[in-house]
């Protein structure tokens, strides 16, 4: 055996205890130091080596002395020693793992210190070089996924299986050592098996038969010979349950819509899909229908519904295209706007005490009236025209709401021929809102005077003219009401023949005092001479002035007529009323015509 050893002493009073010798041996080394403990790399890295992963070490010890530790160091001959280990304890073996370093050019050494503290010899490898390759995996796969790469947690690769399905892992590394695959994190009871070292195939069928639903993320570790690993990590998800979606809230929760385009909220705050592989959409459709449409994957959206009572269905889709349950709703649809009626309105007049009870129909075919929102109003006008009440300028809530109510004031006789102005704003369930036009009832007087119709009568119709010749007649005047008040009546005369221009002579004036109708009637006899032949017309009049505000100022007249014939002729003029001498003339006409027919 060729060696050369380089011996090195420094002896001296300076270092007395320290000896250092370096050994260069490419086969092997050892050196007999002061502390007298040779130190021999039995195992390991020599001189013009290439090592990779896992190294056992292993040190022998000869000599005399006993080691008490044994210290290693590497270096890259570009930086200072650096320790790897130091042992305390035979047997003097170490496993070191090279990938701990960089690849590259390194030194090793070895050296020691003996049970009296003195150091043995310094003994060294020379260069050699580490050459780790660590594993590349260059794929890792699951093919059949419906959605999702599956490099991150947001974006999931996902599957649609059953307990019973299949997973179709592949994978492939390139290395100069490649030993082995291991499969962890995968779905269902149990790992697969180890892909190697016997024989590699580079897949799993995992089908454990109870792959559950949820979020998994599968670890494939690739090792070689050498001790490198690498691993990669697949994000995957199973999922075959529809989405829960909650009722949606149509129209803001109305139950009657006045518009056919309906807003749709709500779906999305029941989660929408969980932990599954994320909502898709939402669809809806009426009942009965065969095709679902689209609402988006918002949860909100405005559809479009026809008039009536619609009643609906909703569901949810995920993304892998699992379909969720049905939930109903239903909502009414009602543009048309509602039908006016007519008013009924009680008696108006100057005589009422209290509330005045007003009333307005209508009606609705949709949705139905909401009297809840319905309102009257009401004025007082001096026309009965226009928009608006002129008196009180502008238009008064009645008080209450729905279509009927009650107007009351505080005196009812301020408002005479004045008119009670009212007006209904109608709306149905659905917010369809109808203003009528204006109806205007006009408030009459209470009291009335009139003449007892059948109570007025001649005691002649014919008679001579002159002062000894008088027609009496007989009147009663009747008030519907008791009148407190005087009441001037009078008894006037005209010529039958007369034109617009005669007026009418006042033959009598008669002041009935005050208290006179309290009992609602009273008596009155007048008389009337002819003044001279021909046909006169009488009218007797009640409140010929017109002071008394009454209700109907048509029935304060009543009129009669009386003919004045001399002895020698009798004249027959026309008159605003028939005379009795014409009628009888007439009815023999009719008397003699009828005979005739009869004959």
């Amino acid at each position: 055996m060729r060696r050369i050893v380089l011996f090195v002493v420094i002896f001296g009073l300076l270092l007395p205890n320290l000896q250092t010798v370096i050994l260069l041996d490419d086969e092997d080394s050892s050196f007999f130091g002061v502390s007298g403990i040779a130190i021999e790399i039995s195992n390991g890295p020599s001189a013009g080596d290439t090592i990779t992963g896992l190294n056992s070490l292993a040190f022998s010890i000869s000599g005399n002395g006993t080691l008490v530790n044994l210290t290693v160091e590497l270096s890259d001959n570009n930086s200072d020693w650096d320790n790897l280990v130091t042992l305390t304890t035979s047997p003097w073996i170490y496993v070191w793992n090279s990938n701990s370093q960089d690849n590259g050019t390194w030194y090793m050494r070895a050296y020691g210190y003996d049970s009296e503290d003195n150091m043995t010899a310094i003994v060294e490898t020379g260069v050699f070089t580490i050459a780790n390759q660590v594993p590349v995996i260059t794929s890792f796969t699951l093919p059949g996924a419906i959605t999702g790469s599956g490099t991150s947690p947001t974006d999931r690769a996902w599957f649609n299986l059953d307990a019973n399905g299949t997973l179709e892992f592949t994978w492939s590394a390139s290395d100069d050592d490649l030993a082995y695959a291991t499969l962890a994190n995968v779905p269902g009871s149990g790992s697969p098996a180890s892909d190697g070292p016997t024989t590699i195939t580079h897949a799993w069928s995992w089908s454990p038969g109870d792959l559950g639903e949820g979020t998994w993320n599968p670890r494939l570790t690739v090792y070689d010979d050498s001790g490198l690993f690498v691993g990669s990590t697949m994000y995957i998800g199973i999922d075959r349950s529809g989405p829960n979606i909650a009722a949606p809230v149509l129209a803001n929760g109305a139950v009657w819509s006045d518009s056919t385009g309906i807003t749709v909220n709500g779906l999305s705050s029941s989660g929408g899909d969980g932990s599954g592989s994320g909502l898709s959409r939402y669809e809806w459709r009426h009942i009965g229908d065969e095709n679902w449409t689209s609402l988006g994957a918002s949860g909100t959206g405005i559809i479009t519904l026809p008039e009536g009572q619609q009643n609906l269905e909703f569901r949810g889709v995920d993304i892998v295209g699992n379909i969720g349950s049905i939930v109903n709703a239903s909502i009414g649809i009602d543009t048309t706007n509602p039908s006016l009626g007519t008013w009924m309105v009680d008696e108006l007049n100057t005589s009422r005490i209290g509330l005045a009870s007003v009333s307005f129909s209508a009606d609705d075919l949709g949705s139905g009236i909401d009297l809840a929102s319905c309102k009257i109003q009401y004025g007082f006008d001096n026309n009965g025209a226009g928009e608006v009440p002129d008196v009180t300028n502008s238009w008064l809530d009645i008080g209450t709401t729905g279509l009927s109510g009650a107007v009351g004031i505080a005196s009812w006789t301020t408002k005479s021929h004045q008119y009670l102005a009212l007006r209904a704003t109608v709306v149905d369930a659905a917010g369809n809102s109808l203003t009528s036009p204006p109806a205007f009832f006009q408030v009459l007087p209470g009291l009335d005077l009139s003449w007892e119709v059948s109570s007025v009568e001649l005691d002649r119709l014919v008679l001579r003219p002159g002062n000894d010749q008088l027609v009496w007649i007989n009147s009663t005047i009747r008030s519907n009401e008791a009148y407190p008040g005087a009441v001037t009546v009078e008894l006037q005369s005209a010529p039958a023949d007369r034109n617009a221009d005669v007026l009418w002579t006042t033959m009598e004036t008669r002041t009935l005092q005050g208290g006179s109708l309290l009992d609602l009637e009273e008596d009155l006899l007048w008389n009337y001479t002819v003044a001279n032949p021909g046909q006169w017309d009488l009218r007797v009049v009640i409140d010929p002035d017109n002071i008394i505000d009454e209700r109907d100022e048509g029935n304060n007249h009543h009129y009669l007529v009386v003919t004045g014939v001399s002895e020698h002729f009798i004249s027959v003029v026309p008159s605003f009323a028939p005379s009795l001498l014409a009628v009888v003339i007439v009815g023999f006409f009719i008397a003699f015509f009828m005979r005739r027919e009869r004959d």
